[in-house]
């Protein structure tokens, strides 16, 4: 968002506290309205409600700063039809009216005249120059009202009008708040065959493609927009220039999408996450013909997770050349982003979530993998965890990362491990700090236990890419020369990533001790909020441990699952009689949120204080001296919020500082785990040098 459009309208904010309490009550009321039926129908309303809202708290800020500048503004939305018309008044028209007044095709308006239903005069706006009226428009030709009681409706809308779209840090905050519901939503729909894309997974491959400022990027199946936000958010700290913010606005990020439900949820993602005038086609990615697009359709990056496992109609396929005609959508589409990526003045590149059977199958893709290997150059292959669309599907995945111009000379694997002995599930989401060491290697192109070369002239006629790790395939009686270059391999991985570590160590800590001293409860709030009747058995249980923080809990959750608090993206929970040896939790992700134990406390980091910097804090010898001091003369250890808010912490005023601090300490964590995997491998090494020895029929 450009930086004259920071300034925002004088209206009080609420905190994250009360914005999850707006959003609860609003499906609390629409539990009651007979025409929903569960978060599949309850967020859609709530997004389309909430849009309105926002466009007339923008449409304000811009009309003020018309008038500042002596310039004539017109509206996207005309009297009586935008939100101050007939919403913001909390006794306005309700009831039958209201319904009427949304549904019809014409009706009594909130200004009691007859004239068009909002809908209706909604859906007919239109512009001579792409503006946001074409995006209103599109947003509510698949858009419909749901709810049948208007009484129901106004209580709803009442409760949005308290949110303030034009204040930057409620914005920031909601969008926050609107992802997490985005993923419920997910968890209601089940196995409706629409896979979300994990957060941590776009994150990772936003950050290997690395688009810059000046490049055109698309996501050809943007679902709800998850890639288009992260790439959004990693250009936004390229901008440095009002110009730099104008190209970012407006032609720099594209995207598709056919379904009406994930439009109207992208589009919301989008504006909430500081994007102006999204530019999403509401039609199907497939519906031209491939030999009619040309230079001017082409773009510079496309990361995308299409559909795979459904099947396209006979019109579709015939858009395809006869030999590449398939019902098959993920080939398709395939396909069309090969046809896409940009020829000149820079070669395209794309990053691909494809099943395993894109990489093997024969017929179709046998052929398009010739078409890559022959004309593109493919860089990568990640071979992704097992389950990492758990439970929604359990096909097994990749990214293909490949860029134009080819011939493909070699291609580098690699397959992240999970953390040993772990499965991923539902309740055990893909983290990025697992994956998050892949960015530097696919970067560097250096084999390692994991990652491995394979080369164009060492693929079979079949040119089958489903290619396992050469290291890993020897049975249980591995021989001892592979099992010691297997070692000899993960001991120089550990050695390099320590090495690197160390050069940041001393300038990171000695900027840490010499900060000011402020107190905790100078730069965090309690957060109190109950589930309530929102409550499903579905939801992540989430329990704190010495070892792990937040996890799964030991128990089972108790009797009266209402009182179990809430934690969002960013929040922090421990237990008030262990923290003093380090039982506490930190929500890294959208992935790493739920509820938890109505015993724990659970607080947020105001803006200028990190939390994964407060939970390296709180575990460390310092914050478990001033924990004990706190709660020094007690009967029993019990650190409630408001001894915790009284515990002083070197606070760098530059939050890179403290980034960086949380990420040294996060990257040692993550070298305490390996070397702990290290020591079952030196003794399933030791193992094989032994059986090698004295077991003659094993060599």
């Amino acid at each position: 968002m450009a930086k004259s459009q920071a300034r925002s309208i004088d209206a009080p904010q609420s905190s994250a506290q009360q914005l999850g309490a707006i959003v609860k009550s609003c499906r609390d009321i629409m539990r009651k309205d007979k025409g929903l039926n569960g978060d599949l129908d309850r967020l859609p309303m709530l997004t389309w409600i909430m849009f309105l809202k926002f466009l007339d708290d923008m449409e304000v800020v811009r009309e003020t700063e018309a008038k500042l500048a002596g310039k004539r503004y017109r509206p996207s939305i005309e009297v009586p039809y935008r939100w101050r018309d007939w919403a913001a008044k909390a006794e306005g028209i309700t009831g039958p009216e209201l319904i009427a007044f949304i549904n019809q095709d014409e009706a009594v308006r909130a200004d009691g005249k007859r004239g068009p239903g909002l809908f209706a005069y909604l859906r007919s706006l239109e512009s001579a120059n792409g503006d946001r009226r074409d995006v209103i428009s599109r947003v509510f030709q698949g858009t419909i009202n749901r709810m049948v009681n208007g009484y129901l409706l106004r209580d709803v809308v009442n409760h949005v009008n308290d949110i303030q779209f034009a204040s930057k840090d409620e914005i920031h905050t909601l969008s926050h708040l609107y992802e997490t519901l985005l993923r419920e939503m997910r968890d209601a729909a089940g196995d409706s065959g629409e896979f979300y894309t994990p957060r941590p997974l776009v994150k990772f491959i936003v950050a290997v493609m690395n688009p810059r400022l000046g490049e055109v990027i698309l996501d050809p199946a943007a679902g709800t927009g998850g890639f288009l936000v992260e790439a959004f958010e990693h250009l936004r700290a390229q901008a440095k220039r009002a110009e730099d913010y104008e190209r970012l606005q407006r032609g720099t990020l594209r995207g598709i999408e056919a379904k009406p439900l994930p439009y109207l949820l992208c589009e919301m993602n989008l504006l909430l996450h500081g994007m102006e005038y999204p530019e999403i086609d509401p039609g199907n990615a497939l519906r031209f013909p491939l030999r009619e697009i040309g230079d001017r359709d082409r773009v510079d990056v496309i990361m995308t997770n299409p559909p795979f496992g459904g099947q396209e109609e006979r019109g579709i396929q015939s858009n395809f050349p006869e030999d590449k005609q398939t019902a098959e959508t993920a080939l398709l589409f395939l396909q069309l982003i090969m046809r896409k990526m940009r020829r000149l003045p820079k070669p395209g590149r794309a990053a691909v979530v494809v099943p395993n059977g894109t990489l093997s199958a024969d017929g179709v893709a046998m052929g398009i993998r010739e078409d890559l290997l022959s004309e593109f150059s493919i860089t990568a292959i990640v071979r992704l965890p097992h389950n990492v669309f758990a439970p929604y599907t359990d096909i097994r995945t990749n990214v293909l990362f490949f860029q134009r111009g080819g011939p493909t000379e070699e291609i580098l694997y690699c397959e992240p491990p999970l953390p040993a002995g772990l499965t991923l599930s539902k309740t055990k989401p893909l983290l990025f700090e697992w994956i998050a060491p892949y960015i530097s290697k696919l970067k560097q192109r250096s084999p390692d236990e994991h990652c491995w070369i394979v080369r164009r002239a060492d693929l079979g006629a079949d040119l089958n890419l489903d290619l396992k790790n050469p290291r890993l395939t020897l049975d249980e009686h591995q021989a001892a020369a592979g099992r010691m270059t297997a070692l000899v391999a993960r001991l120089s991985a550990i050695a390099d990533a320590t090495r690197k570590l160390q050069g940041d160590l001393e300038g990171i800590t000695a900027a840490v001790r010499s900060s000011p001293i402020r107190q905790l409860g100078e730069l965090t709030e309690e957060c109190d909020e109950r589930i309530g009747n929102t409550y499903e058995p579905t939801m992540r249980l989430l329990g704190v441990s010495t070892a792990e923080g937040f996890g799964d809990p030991k128990g089972e959750i108790g009797k009266s699952p209402t009182r179990y608090k809430v934690v969002r993206h960013g929040y922090l929970a421990y237990n008030p009689m262990r923290i003093n040896i380090g039982s506490i939790g930190v929500s890294t992700s959208d992935e790493m949120t739920g509820i938890t134990s109505p015993d724990y406390v659970v607080f947020r980091c105001l803006n200028g204080l990190l939390p994964e910097y407060v939970f390296h804090y709180l575990r460390s010898e310092a914050g478990r001296h001033e924990i004990n001091q706190k709660t020094k003369g007690s009967v029993r250890f019990r650190l409630y919020y408001k001894q915790l808010a009284a515990i002083p912490i070197p606070v760098p005023e530059d939050v890179t500082i403290q980034r960086r601090f949380a990420d040294l300490c996060q990257a040692l964590e993550v070298a305490r785990h390996a070397t702990n995997e290290l020591s079952t491998q030196v003794g399933v090494t030791l193992d094989a040098v032994r059986r090698e020895a004295f077991l003659a029929e094993h060599t």
